[in-house]
């Protein structure tokens, strides 16, 4: 099959409501979404999330003081990215509204998101999703966060990997998941019935789950929203701990150190597994994640996944498969603070049924952007930070990095020929001695 030669997360349009007036946090000079947070305005934060997943392409749908903004942000250039602008006027347009505002400024599928919310998830995997769904005749995807009322009030239905209702208005008994503010949306979903004045986008939506043809996304990270004085100091300690002070980290390959490969009866061969059937955690990993996690280690963990682009299994499965370890390691004490995922591969097969995931890239390990693009959003003591893997690529990757590596497995010829000038700063047969390392090192 030949390989994609357009990037389908760089070149998809960010679409950003603006709107915000702040009046319960008595902003008078400006709107929430460049509210002063630790001498930062609120969606820069936002917007260097955005552009570690390659974003360069936004569409500022603005309101309230639309000047302030414009004034700030430009036409993008002092961020590295491109803004355009659409503006509601003197008039106030609700969210759908705003939308069918700048309906001649939207490209045929965009992202939506708010500009007063931080939101921390993979946004590579939203656009996959969405790209996926469409084939099945899906007109958006909607991220959604297990609540149970905790932040907001739940307004989602789940059920077996669907969303059977969003409903915003009409609390039922099975709401246990929320909107959690991000989606890709088709242009399709704007009509005619939108031109009136004023409306709410959640009423589009809602006909959408009830007609089948919204999908999800589940994540697992908290939002984060400064709508109130309570909420805005909650995000204000949040950015001290994320975006302050240098932390260390462990990085791990996931198939061979964290789970068991499986043997695949179609290839012959030793494999990733597919679901929750086939992940069987490795001997003592359980105990040494929790031991890296008690010494304020970050945890990450970082994976090339190309079976989808190779045709052996479906997208979904892949990151359903990845969910379900964050949230079953969250179940023994453990957090993993991002899963990082490389789906692509540069040759895939032509049995795959996603043409997008079949290019180059720069996240498959060897290469280095599973760990560096991570590095792009927190901040990492690199000196006293490590990669933790069973391959070649893995040792590659973290030296590219700039961080200590660490083999896990029998060192073998064929292996030092394969590192040539990146061989590992340690060797290790089982991962618990990973904690005499750190010991050793002086970093625990």
């Amino acid at each position: 099959m030949m390989r994609y030669d357009k990037d389908i997360v760089a070149d998809t349009q960010v679409v950003v409501l603006m709107g915000g007036l702040g009046t319960r946090l008595g902003l008078k000079d400006c709107p929430k979404a460049i509210a002063d947070i630790e001498g930062i305005p609120f969606f820069n934060y936002q917007l260097q999330l955005l552009k570690r997943w390659r974003f360069h392409k936004f569409l500022f749908l603005v309101g309230y003081m639309a000047d302030s903004i414009e004034n700030y942000y430009g036409d993008g250039s002092n961020f590295q990215v491109e803004i355009q602008y659409s503006y509601d006027g003197s008039k106030q347009l609700g969210t759908g509204g705003a939308l069918w505002n700048a309906r001649n400024k939207l490209e045929d599928e965009f992202l939506l998101i708010y500009g007063d919310s931080f939101m921390d998830i993979d946004y590579q995997e939203t656009v996959y999703r969405y790209w996926s769904a469409k084939r099945t005749g899906k007109k958006g995807i909607m991220t959604i966060l297990k609540n149970e009322d905790s932040y907001d009030r739940s307004n989602v239905v789940y059920k077996e990997g669907r969303i059977l209702l969003y409903d915003k208005v009409n609390k039922v008994k099975d709401m246990l998941y929320i909107d959690y503010g991000v989606s890709m949306l088709s242009k399709e979903i704007l009509d005619e019935d939108m031109s009136r004045i004023e409306f709410d986008l959640a009423d589009v939506l809602r006909k959408l789950s009830k007609s089948q043809e919204l999908g999800a996304q589940v994540v697992t990270k908290r939002f984060y929203e400064i709508g109130t004085p309570r909420t805005k100091m909650e995000f204000c300690e949040y950015v001290k701990k994320r975006f302050g002070a240098d932390r260390k980290a462990v990085f791990l390959d996931r198939d061979g150190v964290i789970n068991e490969l499986v043997y695949n009866e179609d290839t012959e061969w030793l494999d990733s597994p597919f679901s929750e059937k086939e992940f069987i955690y490795r001997d003592d990993v359980i105990d040494i994640l929790k031991k890296i996690q008690q010494q304020g280690y970050y945890i990450f963990i970082v994976s090339n996944q190309p079976a989808a682009a190779k045709g052996k299994v479906e997208l979904e499965k892949i990151y359903n498969l990845n969910l379900w370890i964050i949230e079953d390691l969250r179940s023994k004490g453990i957090s993993v603070e991002f899963l990082n995922v490389c789906p692509h591969h540069p040759v895939g097969s032509p049995k795959s049924k996603y043409r997008f995931l079949i290019r180059e890239c720069n996240c498959r390990k060897p290469k280095e952007g599973l760990i560096t693009d991570l590095m792009k959003v927190y901040q990492i003591d690199k000196s006293c930070t490590y990669m933790v893997g069973d391959s070649y690529t893995d040792i590659i990757a973290g030296k590219k990095s700039g961080i200590k590596t660490v083999f896990l497995g029998e060192q073998k010829c064929d292996l030092c020929k394969k590192w040539g000038d990146y061989k590992p700063d340690r060797i290790i047969k089982n991962i618990k001695e990973l904690e005499n390392i750190l010991e050793e090192d002086g970093y625990v």
